[in-house]
């Protein structure tokens, strides 16, 4: 038996393409890997687009995440994000009170400016003549009426957010106005995914090369050599892409151990053990890793998506403004329509003017409100508020909810990554024949 595999080994050693058939697998392996990373990167870059038109073809590439942003957070928000809560859920949790008195206090410091600043705008000549025992008054009247207001306003506009607020649209338009957060919440949620593809692809190379090394035995024609890369990259691709997201339920499997990884894997990073019976949880890469992306999604989320600032802008300056501002005028107008500040405003403006004058005061009141609502550490303080809730929530995603979290992004344009690894094994293929058997 060992004289017989002897023999083989030297006929197969005496083979004019000897050195072509043993670099099958290296160079499989390296390819495999190597256009594996090149497609990942394609997914995300360039942020914008890098090329050239011809008329209105372009001929160029740009990330499909960045390219597709607008289009793929909204499949997220209908998939997702939308089952985790409500708006008027998020801003109940960022208590609305706490918010009405730091917004009314920064409102309350300003208000005395804000009037003048409006009056000398309106009719300079005639705010300057009135008596300053009127404007005091005036000014006292709004600062006692204020923070009962605000807490209204606040409260009113929490009950009608999702009239006032459209969070797909909000969402949308935030990914759109920033690709780049687009591919950071990507590459920051799904990196242990990506890294995962990229590696475990040189190990399927490696398979898929023994496989093309005995076929080559059997069939040793020259153009089969980029034909089978051309299929080892289709496959190789499809199969890194699937085997991130299934099987999405765990299913455990018995197997014999003798090792176990070294604690925090440190090096030699295995060590021997007295055997026995271990568990192996086959399981998408992404769909085992619910607990960890928890944490890392709703942490992005809470600062970067659904923010007090994204919210409240969206309401004030949005598709759904003029609802906003009707119900603004309306809590302004309990101060504006006092009798002493009516019957001063009106008497010495006229009432086509002191109509002007309010809506003046309510364009102004909104860009004060943004103020403190634009703060980092404001804002920060309200995403600890409904942090904790995402987070929970996430964990509680059933499997197909939870693999939408990340499939978007792959699912409708991976085709693309598929063909591509299957041109790409066709040119490594091509080079390798001209390289090593010919």
């Amino acid at each position: 038996m060992l004289e017989y595999i002897h023999e083989l080994w030297l006929a197969f050693l005496n083979r004019p393409d000897f050195w072509g058939v043993m670099s099958i697998v290296p160079v499989t392996a390296f390819v495999t890997w190597a256009h594996v990373w090149m497609a990942l990167k394609m997914v995300f870059f360039p942020v914008n687009f890098w090329g050239f038109h011809i008329g209105p073809i372009p001929v160029g590439w740009q990330g499909i995440v960045p390219r597709k942003a607008g289009h793929i957070s909204g499949v997220i928000t209908d998939n997702a994000l939308s089952k985790l809560g409500s708006l008027q859920e998020f801003l109940h949790a960022m208590d609305p009170d706490e918010m009405a008195d730091i917004i009314g206090m920064q409102i309350d410091a300003d208000l005395e400016t804000l009037i003048e600043e409006v009056m000398l705008e309106r009719n300079p000549i005639l705010w300057e003549n009135v008596p300053y025992a009127i404007k005091r008054r005036i000014f006292a009247q709004a600062h006692k009426q204020l923070p009962n207001i605000l807490k209204e306003l606040v409260t009113e506009l929490t009950l009608n957010v999702e009239n006032l607020v459209d969070m797909r649209e909000m969402i949308v338009r935030r990914m759109e106005g920033d690709r780049r957060l687009m591919v950071r919440m990507f590459l920051t949620v799904g990196q242990k995914e990506i890294n995962f593809i990229w590696h475990i692809s040189a190990l399927i190379g490696v398979v898929f090369g023994l496989i093309q090394m005995v076929i080559w035995f059997v069939v040793p024609w020259h153009w089969t050599v980029p034909i089978w890369a051309a299929i080892w990259g289709l496959l190789t691709n499809w199969i890194a892409i699937w085997m991130v997201f299934n099987p999405m339920l765990p299913h455990p499997v018995r197997y014999p151990q003798f090792f176990t990884r070294t604690q925090d894997h440190q090096f030699p990073w295995i060590k021997p053990i007295v055997p026995r019976m271990g568990t192996y949880n086959i399981q998408g890469a992404f769909m085992k890793r619910q607990d960890e992306v928890s944490t890392v999604f709703a942490k992005i989320v809470t600062e970067e998506l659904i923010t007090l600032k994204t919210i409240m802008t969206e309401m004030m300056y949005g598709s759904r403004k003029d609802r906003t501002r009707r119900i603004v005028k309306r809590h302004i107008n309990q101060i504006m329509d006092t009798p002493l500040v009516r019957t001063t405003l009106q008497l010495s403006l006229g009432p086509k003017e002191y109509a002007k004058l309010k809506t003046d005061l309510i364009d102004r009141s909104i860009e004060i409100t943004m103020v403190p609502v634009c703060d980092p550490a404001f804002n920060a303080s309200r995403a600890q508020k409904i942090y904790q809730m995402f987070r929970e929530r996430i964990r509680d995603l059933t499997p197909q909810e939870f693999q939408n979290l990340l499939r978007p992004a792959f699912q409708e344009d991976e085709w693309i990554l598929i063909v591509l690894g299957g041109v790409t094994g066709f040119l490594a293929g091509l080079i390798h024949l001209f390289v090593a058997f010919l």
